[in-house]
């Protein structure tokens, strides 16, 4: 299986890659979210993408999709498919495709060449899709929102989205066949933990206390790293000392 982190920045003045929206890029077919998707690449490459999960709403992980359903569509009858909750397909309809935000693309597929498919998400309901076989979990955040456990025949990883601490994601994490990585979020530095609680994301304390739920051997990458806070916030996951912790790389291909 191979897995990007789609960058959303580049490198300006030395300093390092932030990541300021979500994408996940599986297999070269498949996305988690579309937050920085339809920036990245070529059209001819995006419409190589025919599947798009979305974890929730929130402009991080939806910010391009519009884009990006425009570049990767070809007039054909076998358009992009995005798959999400009933919240989140009521939300895209209301909030994003309604021809104020965007022209309202769900209605113009209504034809023979239609721009993209709707498809209903339900928690712990596997979907099998290029190959893949995609549980969704549902985690702890201020809005529905889904993590997602992806296997193929020989690897799974655990994209775990936004959440505060939570505890079904990890019970599917230790009964899963086997497991190479997990990606999980590290939003806030430990000092804005209120902030944290409230807003239901993790700081570097609360992360490492989520690592110990896992019971299995894997790598541990942390994403979704507030941009402004990056540095104090790779110092305090430094702190804890994990021997599976890794920062997650933008741009790289992870291959298990």
């Amino acid at each position: 299986m191979k897995v990007m982190l789609v960058p959303s920045s580049i490198v300006t003045d030395g300093e390092e890659p932030s990541q300021y929206l979500i994408s996940y890029l599986i297999n070269d077919s498949v996305a988690i979210d579309a937050g920085s998707l339809g920036i990245h690449g070529s059209p001819s490459k995006q419409a190589k993408i025919k599947h798009v999960l979305i974890s929730h709403t929130h402009i991080d992980h939806t910010a391009t999709l519009p884009i990006f359903v425009e570049n990767a569509y070809e007039g054909k009858s076998d358009c992009v498919t995005i798959h999400g909750s009933e919240t989140v397909l009521e939300n895209l309809k209301g909030d994003i495709f309604n021809d104020r935000t965007w022209p309202d693309f769900v209605a113009l597929s209504e034809g023979s060449a239609p721009f993209l498919r709707l498809e209903l998400l339900e928690p712990e309901r596997p979907l099998e899709v290029e190959g893949l076989k995609i549980t969704p979990i549902s985690v702890n955040h201020v809005v529905p929102t889904l993590g997602f456990l992806i296997e193929d025949s020989r690897s799974a990883v655990l994209i775990a989205s936004d959440t505060g601490p939570t505890d079904l994601l990890w019970e599917y994490a230790n009964k899963a066949d086997h497991l190479d990585a997990v990606f999980l979020e590290a939003a806030f530095p430990n000092e804005m933990s209120e902030l944290a609680s409230i807003s239901k994301h993790l700081t570097p304390a609360l992360f490492g206390l989520e690592v110990q739920k896992l019971k299995r051997k894997a790598a541990v990458i942390a994403v979704h790293i507030k941009a402004r806070y990056r540095k104090q916030i790779l110092r305090e996951l430094s702190e804890l000392a994990l021997p599976n912790l890794q920062i997650g790389q933008f741009g790289m291909t992870y291959d298990w």
